[in-house]
């Protein structure tokens, strides 16, 4: 992370840098490390196409249009995470700052957006939307997959923010 956008940019980065190894600094705990990879793992896709596929038992035939909703949202956030990576080609963490441990394999080389927040941000929304009995739930997951992300050295807690606020405006402009 250069300050190359000068003194603003510059106090960023070196806040992000600190936040980075706090956060990273707990997955040197072994039990913490394994809990935040399940969270992690929990968060990839095979997770939220079963939850999709699962509306019509959840809300009857009501669950064939959230279904479809559902998919039309994950498929939307897909495209726009792959574009933005695509263009924006941001390290993770521990390729680029000192001191930071990846904890997880990625699934990708670039950073930003958190596509693992995008996604649980924007199902936990509709979830709220169409379940609200699940809100907290999925509420609560979603912000374990943001943090996981950041601790495990993958992310920088900006990519989380974008990718959460990207999930929730598709979330928004998918079902309301």
């Amino acid at each position: 992370m250069s300050g190359s956008g000068g003194p603003t940019f510059a106090r960023v980065d070196q806040l992000e840098y600190r936040l980075c190894k706090f956060a990273n600094a707990a997955a040197q705990r072994r039990l913490i490390r394994r809990f935040f990879r399940a969270v992690s793992r929990a968060g990839d896709g095979p997770f939220w196409v079963i939850w999709i596929l699962s509306m019509p038992l959840w809300l009857g035939n009501a669950g064939y249009e959230v279904a479809g909703r559902m998919a039309i949202a994950g498929i939307l956030g897909l495209i726009v995470y792959k574009i933005l990576k695509k263009l924006l080609v941001r390290e993770r963490p521990y390729i680029g700052l000192v001191g930071i441990d990846c904890a997880m394999p990625p699934l990708d080389r670039y950073s930003f957006p958190s596509g693992h927040t995008l996604h649980a941000v924007m199902f936990a929304t509709l979830t709220a939307h169409y379940l609200p009995e699940f809100s907290l739930v999925f509420g609560g997951f979603a912000v374990l997959v943001a943090v996981s992300r950041v601790i495990l050295g993958l992310h920088y807690p900006t990519d989380v923010v974008v990718g959460a606020a990207l999930g929730y405006a598709i979330s928004r402009a998918v079902a309301f």
